[in-house]
């Protein structure tokens, strides 16, 4: 049994933000599953039903299947992308230096 007193503060340490990639990847993981659990449990090529119920049932779980790619596919492109490096002009460009009449050639007549 430990007698002295603990240099934690009393309550319990906020925890850390969730990423919001990952909260994005997994709302895309289960946008996807949903999907899928969708299409398969109403098998619309084995039950002969309404026109009508076969669209809302491959329309529900089209729109879901690919929402849920898209969320994934773009938290997939965040994660994997290059660092964007600041912009730096290339040193000693004419461009960059400020111009001055005198600098200049003289003019050709054409």
């Amino acid at each position: 049994m430990i007698t002295r007193p603990s240099d934690e503060t009393p309550g319990h340490a906020a925890a850390p933000a969730a990423d919001p990639i990952a909260v994005r990847a997994a709302g895309g993981l289960g946008l996807l599953a949903l999907g899928g659990w969708l299409l398969t449990t109403t098998r619309p090529w084995q039950k002969p039903n309404s026109p009508i119920t076969l669209g809302l049932d491959w329309t529900a779980s089209g729109a879901l299947l690919i929402c849920g790619l898209v969320l994934l596919t773009r938290c997939i492109r965040t994660v994997h992308a290059a660092p964007e490096a600041p912009y730096e002009p290339a040193a000693g460009t004419p461009h960059d230096q400020p111009g001055h009449p005198e600098d200049l050639p003289p003019a050709h007549p054409a």
